[in-house]
């Protein structure tokens, strides 16, 4: 029914030229350090050396000694990365299993009339990955309008941290299994949920409906209580703090200084009710490519209130703008006397940082606000190379308005496709085909998700790299002042009283309102924001390594990473 799908080689970093150190060794360049210090402690060499037009430097590393350093940093560095090796990358199967490649990525190729991927088309996509040439890319056929995202991006090096290759996702959840069925149940409670402000989570029917459904599923993953999904915790993280308090991260709502100016967060959002793709012409449309439908937005300006807002503000994010506003928010002193509200929470930075306590400096090029915010920024290129070789040439998992397109196509009768009963017998389906006359996703983005893999996240990986940047930086145990919710309609803010919300935790719950925002829009699996926020914070732990070797300053970073472990480096 299909042709061969050619098997992806793993990536061989073992290759790797040896720097030649033929010309120093690290023992007589440390000797060399020795014996400089050794004449400064003794007086030898002068306080101040007198310039001259030959040299006029000063400091306790000079000249060809300086370089020698520079070099064995450099040396430690790629030591540290060839140290790790190379790694396996294991897949769930699924390509292999199904010849029909039911359970695989293959938006924007051509599909057949009950949107199974043409075989001959997957056979160049798989080629192009193969062979790693532009113009096997440049072949892969298109189905409608919209291109592949950036499939060679996870071929790129990086000059920092560990090889983009180095890091490792587990195998995604399996096509037929009970904890892919638990996934997808959760997405469509998501969809049916979109207009339901948070707040109202606890008095909502339909929001007990879905967290009674989800803890009786065979192989859910959400956080519980006792044992069960509550209102509390539904479509939340495991994450420390992540239940804790309101839904959405203060980090979401407070108003961002940016320099002398000020961003309230009121956004552009969309009206109640639009979803997408829920006729099978439509979501057909989209699967080869095509944006058969458009969006309609509100004429007001409002917080984030429900899944609709928060759908629409991760879908044209700048991918580290949650966390940039963060760190401005952090960062910043509160403004004094009665001035309207446009300063931030001045957090107190990281224990481990070496200038807290000094009198006589204050931290600036290390250590200080341009190197968090560069570091902030930097680490988000980082994290995304490492996770398009995860999309791309690991796991190429379908995303879950493919995986819904199935479920459809299965109870209409057109194809036996190996579905979980959890799917088949949800109550969820049956509210779904109530609203819509379809068993299809409703989506929140009119082009649904993007043209990529679903596993890893892109969203998720920055946000977990990101928010670790953060968490080395500031003091995670602070507590945040005078909390805020946004009143009934979104249009102001309101205190909100309970229970002490951290830096920590409100750092973690905006690494998981933008990873699971992208789940309430239907575009990802829970496993895929998940697995990405700890794929993100492993570059980050790896980019920190590296630079915190390259500072003089004796300084650490020490902070809880995401299983709840803490971590000093």
């Amino acid at each position: 029914m299909s042709e061969p799908v050619a098997k992806l080689p793993n990536p061989d970093t073992s290759a790797a030229e040896p720097v030649d150190s033929s010309a120093m060794s690290r023992r007589s360049l440390l000797g060399g350090m020795g014996a400089l210090a050794a004449a400064a402690t003794a007086g030898s060499l002068p306080a101040v050396l007198a310039p001259t037009t030959a040299e006029a430097e000063i400091g306790p590393v000079l000249g060809a000694n300086r370089l020698a350093v520079a070099v064995a940093k450099r040396q430690e560095l790629m030591a540290r990365m060839q140290a790790v090796g190379s790694t396996a990358h294991p897949d769930n199967g699924d390509e292999a299993r199904y010849p029909n490649l039911i359970g695989s990525y293959s938006k924007g190729m051509p599909h057949n009339a009950i949107g199974e991927v043409r075989p001959a088309a997957y056979s160049k996509f798989v080629k192009a990955l193969n062979s790693g040439l532009n113009a096997d890319f440049e072949a892969i056929p298109r189905g409608g309008a919209r291109p592949q995202t950036s499939p060679q991006s996870g071929l790129s090096f990086d000059p920092e941290g560990n090889d983009p290759h180095q890091f490792v996702q587990p195998p995604a959840p399996a096509f037929a299994s009970a904890e892919e069925a638990g996934e997808i149940v959760e997405n469509y409670w998501m969809a049916l949920l979109r207009d339901t402000r948070f707040t109202d989570y606890a008095e909502s029917d339909l929001a007990h409906a879905a967290a009674d459904e989800l803890s009786g599923l065979t192989d859910f993953r959400g956080p519980k209580e006792g044992g069960v999904v509550t209102p509390q915790t539904l479509f939340r993280d495991v994450l420390p703090g992540c239940t804790t308090g309101p839904y959405i991260s203060q980090f979401m709502l407070l108003g961002t200084p940016f320099g002398t100016e000020y961003v309230e967060r009121r956004q552009r959002t969309l009206v109640k009710g639009s979803d997408h793709m829920t006729n099978f012409a439509d979501w057909l449309a989209v699967q080869n490519g095509n944006v058969p439908t458009s969006a309609r937005f509100d004429s007001v300006r409002r917080y984030l209130r429900n899944g609709r807002d928060l759908s629409e503000w991760v879908h044209i994010d700048v991918l580290f703008q949650a966390y940039f506003n963060a760190c401005l928010i952090l960062g910043t002193p509160p403004e004094p006397g009665n001035l309207p509200t446009g300063g931030g929470l001045g957090a107190p930075l990281n224990p481990g940082n070496p200038y807290v306590g000094s009198l006589t400096q204050a931290p600036f090029a290390t250590w200080g606000p341009p190197f968090i915010k560069a570091t902030l920024c930097e680490v988000a290129s980082r994290g995304l190379k490492a996770v398009w070789w995860q999309k791309w040439f690991v796991h190429r998992r379908l995303r879950p308005e493919a995986f819904a397109g199935r479920v459809h196509v299965h109870l209409s009768g057109l194809a036996d496709y190996p579905i979980h009963s959890d799917v088949l017998n949800s109550e969820v389906l049956d509210r779904v085909w109530s609203k819509t006359g379809s068993w299809l996703l409703p989506m929140a983005f009119p082009e649904g998700s993007p043209t990529h893999p679903a596993y890893g996240a892109g969203h998720a990986t920055v946000a977990g790299a990101s928010v670790t940047i953060l968490k080395a930086f500031f003091d995670e145990n602070y507590v945040i002042p005078n909390p805020v919710v946004p009143n009934g309609n979104g249009t102001k803010l309101v205190r909100w009283e309970g229970e002490p919300l951290t830096v920590g935790g409100e750092l973690n719950k905006i690494a998981s309102n933008v990873a699971t925002g992208r789940n309430i829009a239907g575009v990802h699996w829970r496993s895929d924001a998940l697995e990405s926020l700890r794929l993100g914070e492993a570059v980050a732990i790896a980019l920190l390594r590296d630079h915190k070797s390259c500072l003089h300053e004796q300084g650490s970073f020490t902070f809880t990473k995401f299983d709840g472990t803490t971590i000093t480096i």
